[in-house]
């Protein structure tokens, strides 16, 4: 990208709504509750010609260091030193407060070329408040609308002024590190081919991290990249919108995606309680693999195994992390204790992946991506129809299908369909007589046969076509 631009201000003058615009996309939540963000969120940003990054920032506060709101400041002084630029936000409406007098001589401070932006300046009496903006020395301030989309123009001229051509323009040879392919998932496969594609491990990975509040997702994800990212502490549900993480893991570039966490549905009352689990659950479906963290010290709660159902539901790769370990005073014991939790509350991904890991110690952190690889590697296997079949014919040596009133079922040939998840498709007569228990034991021996642990499966059955059906006899 060109230049990168950091959005600041106090909290509520729209700053994340000026983001959305930006991005071209609703990304960050946004409501009329003052210091919604919380965490800086990067994307890709587009103003008519410009191409640049756009970083979100949390509401600037005075506050002491070691409170919630001082640690939200560390977020966004942080955005102001990796910024190439500054797009100073003000509330036109409401006018100059003395929190933006404050702010302005921080970013003053900074060096850093500012474009003074007073948003809400369609607002009726929005014209007083945009003379008060020269209070703060920043210049001149450009009016816009974020929300509706005016001034923008304005903004772009701004921009360049402040920068200058050569810099705004400037071109990056390299792919911006938010620009991932967004391929879709659950890709169509050749059912006759007989050659099985090898795993790519080339392509970027997209993993999103999801759990119950406070059992430690953005503490993890700080930890696996190794700088303090995102806002932590021991409060529950620091986060609230779903931010992205660009992160290179031995060569391989990942993207991370820290959730809100997810409480008891009946629980979720507050409107921006509710966007911010919605938003976790659109990064559960754009994620290939879902880290699933659990607290080691109070596992498998109710809305942990049904956090852990909806993404075999989604169709998504799961991975448990049992977080907090170094809390753990009988490690041996309650690490069997899990495994067999695991295995029995959990048999719709039989041998899924479960690791131990300390965001405080560093513990299990390369194990635990060990396990997303090969958990994703399960997740776009390929198996060939003629194993299939080959391995079908044994199956029904073995164990055939029941006779359903009084007639047999017969079950013709399997392919794959899909993969991530891996799916398929089992031809037969009668498929709305077959027991469940048979789909599931089928399901079952597939997963074992081929080496897919800890995977969703998908088994469809599929009636065979009768030519002659719905054809009367015709009678000469």
């Amino acid at each position: 990208m060109a230049f990168t631009a950091a959005i600041i201000g106090r909290p509520n003058v729209g700053k994340s709504t000026l983001f959305n615009r930006l991005a071209g996309r609703k990304l960050a939540l946004v409501d009329d509750t003052p210091g919604v963000t919380r965490d800086r969120r990067v994307h890709t940003a587009r103003l008519f010609d410009l191409d640049f990054e756009v970083i979100d920032t949390a509401g600037f506060e005075d506050a002491a260091p070691e409170t919630l709101p001082g640690r939200m400041r560390v977020q966004t002084e942080i955005a102001i030193r990796d910024a190439d630029i500054i797009l100073f936000m003000v509330d036109a409406k409401s006018g100059v407060l003395p929190d933006d007098k404050t702010f302005a001589e921080i970013v003053r401070r900074s060096g850093k070329p500012v474009v003074l932006v007073a948003n809400k300046a369609e607002a009726r009496g929005a014209g007083a408040g945009l003379l008060e903006a020269w209070e703060l020395g920043l210049g001149e301030p450009v009016p816009v609308s974020a929300e509706h989309g005016e001034g923008m123009n304005d903004l772009r001229e701004a921009i360049i002024a402040a920068l200058g051509d050569e810099r705004a323009f400037a071109e990056d040879d390299e792919a911006a590190p938010g620009a991932f392919a967004e391929a879709l998932v659950g890709e169509d496969v050749d059912p006759d081919a007989e050659e099985e594609p090898a795993y790519d491990d080339t392509k970027p990975l997209r993993i999103a991290v999801v759990g119950r509040p406070n059992a430690g997702k953005s503490t993890l994800i700080n930890a696996l990249i190794g700088e303090e990212r995102l806002l932590t502490g021991p409060e529950a549900g620091i986060t609230r919108d779903s931010i992205s993480v660009d992160w290179d893991w031995r060569g391989r570039r990942i993207k991370l995606f820290d959730t809100a966490g997810m409480r008891r549905k009946a629980k979720v009352q507050e409107k921006l309680e509710k966007l911010s689990v919605a938003d976790g659950l659109r990064a559960v479906r754009f994620a290939e693999v879902v880290i699933i963290v659990f607290d080691a010290t109070i596992p498998f709660e109710k809305q942990d195994l049904q956090i852990a159902d909806l993404v075999i539901r989604e169709g998504r790769a799961p991975v448990i992390a049992f977080s907090k370990w170094d809390l753990i005073e009988e490690p041996q014991r309650t690490l069997a204790e899990l495994r067999e939790k695991t295995e029995r509350l959990l048999p719709q991904v039989r041998g899924v992946q479960a690791v131990t890991v300390s965001a405080e110690t560093g513990r299990g952190l390369d194990k635990l991506m060990d396990s997303v690889i090969r958990t994703h590697r399960v997740w776009n296997r390929r198996v060939s129809t003629g194993k299939l079949n080959r391995w079908l014919e044994g199956i029904l040596a073995h164990h055939p299908p029941p006779a359903v009133a009084g007639r047999r079922l017969k079950v013709k040939y399997v392919t794959q369909a899909k993969t991530r998840p891996p799916g398929f498709v089992v031809s037969c007569s009668r498929p709305e007589a077959m027991p469940q228990s048979y789909v599931r034991y089928l399901a079952n021996s597939l997963r074992e046969a081929f080496e897919m642990p800890g995977v969703p499966i998908r088994m469809v059955l599929r009636g065979s076509e009768n030519p002659y059906a719905g054809k009367a006899k015709s009678r000469k």
